[in-house]
């Protein structure tokens, strides 16, 4: 099926959502809102198109440098898959180089893909970091992500401070303590405090 088709489809459902809840559609607040409805979610659901491998573009470089690379504060955006309401945070990934290295713009792209799609917390961070250790083979790698659920702000229980936190570490930060506990301690610090270890890499254009 075509986009175009998809997004027709959306829209016809967005328009019987609205029935439903007991509005009017053909009212002139929402003429254009089953249109705009559908374009949202084709685009917060984006993910489901995307190919890693295109996303990733080879960006691998050969390096001497074994040292751990952290991207922090990523920010991130998804829809829950148990009631389409977006949950929100932030994502901080490191990984243990192994001879090659990646791009520093490709890890915030690698959580957009995933992110882009109806997830739970816990998936997500499993995905993120899966794919780091699949496709450029570290000695590590560790994914931190810190989120807030609208479904638990809106609705539920309508709890609106609670943060719920995940991590996946796999390889060497999970098995050796101190690398594990450095990275969480680093994550913790602010980016431009001195003495914190920084380094920089990327071939993307």
């Amino acid at each position: 099926m075509k986009a175009e088709e998809k997004t027709q489809q959306l829209q016809d459902v967005i328009e019987q959502l609205l029935l439903l809840v007991g509005e009017d559609p053909s009212r002139d607040g929402l003429i254009k809102t089953p249109e705009r409805v559908a374009k949202m979610f084709r685009f917060l659901t984006k993910g489901y198109t995307q190919d890693v491998d295109e996303v990733l573009n080879d960006a691998l470089f050969p390096i001497k440098y074994d040292e751990m690379v952290i991207v922090k504060d990523i920010d991130f955006f998804s829809l829950c898959e148990h009631h389409l309401i977006p949950f929100f945070g932030k994502c901080h990934i490191a990984y243990l180089p192994d001879k090659k290295v990646l791009g520093l713009s490709k890890l915030p792209r690698l959580v957009e893909v995933f992110s882009r799609r109806l997830q739970v917390q816990e998936r997500l961070t499993q995905q993120i970091a899966e794919t780091i250790q699949e496709k450029i083979k570290p000695q590590g790698v560790a994914v931190v992500m810190e989120a807030q659920h609208l479904c638990m702000m809106m609705r539920g229980v309508e709890k609106q401070n609670a943060t719920a936190i995940t991590s996946a570490m796999l390889g060497g930060f999970r098995t050796r303590r101190e690398t594990r506990e450095e990275f969480l301690e680093l994550i913790k610090r602010s980016p431009v405090q001195k003495g914190a270890p920084f380094s920089h890499h990327d071939g993307d254009e």
